[in-house]
């Protein structure tokens, strides 16, 4: 199962939260529905600013401890390195999620008129 190491931001960028999931749309659908569960109002974490994919869990726990360590001077310069203009990147996650659903859909319609029933002669 892929985990995901993910940092998110409130809109002036004060906070940098690190955090760590298996299902990174579900993780942040909960961030919006619950925008003051964890933080006071001042800081609604809505913006996903970098993330990473993981195949292995014990592979994204470690990397999730050495990121929780970083000061947030190493967290933007992480951030940088691939965001360098703190795009939200939660839309192109949903883009993508919605074409491969798309995609299988379309799989789905034209498998069942590939598929031809055979007759056998018999001789």
């Amino acid at each position: 199962m892929n985990s995901f190491i993910y940092i998110i931001t409130d809109r002036n960028r004060n906070c940098l939260h690190t955090g760590m999931c298996t299902d990174l749309l579900k993780t942040l659908d909960f961030y919006s529905q619950m925008p003051n569960l964890f933080f006071d109002s001042a800081q609604q974490l809505n913006r996903l600013v970098y993330f990473e994919e993981f195949t292995n869990e014990e592979m994204a726990m470690q990397r999730f401890k050495r990121v929780s360590t970083f000061t947030r001077a190493q967290k933007e310069k992480m951030i940088r390195s691939v965001n360098p203009d703190w795009v939200d990147l939660t839309i192109g996650l949903r883009f993508e999620t919605n074409a491969a659903a798309q995609q299988l859909q379309k799989r789905r319609a034209i498998r069942p008129g590939m598929i031809k029933q055979r007759k056998y002669v018999i001789s």
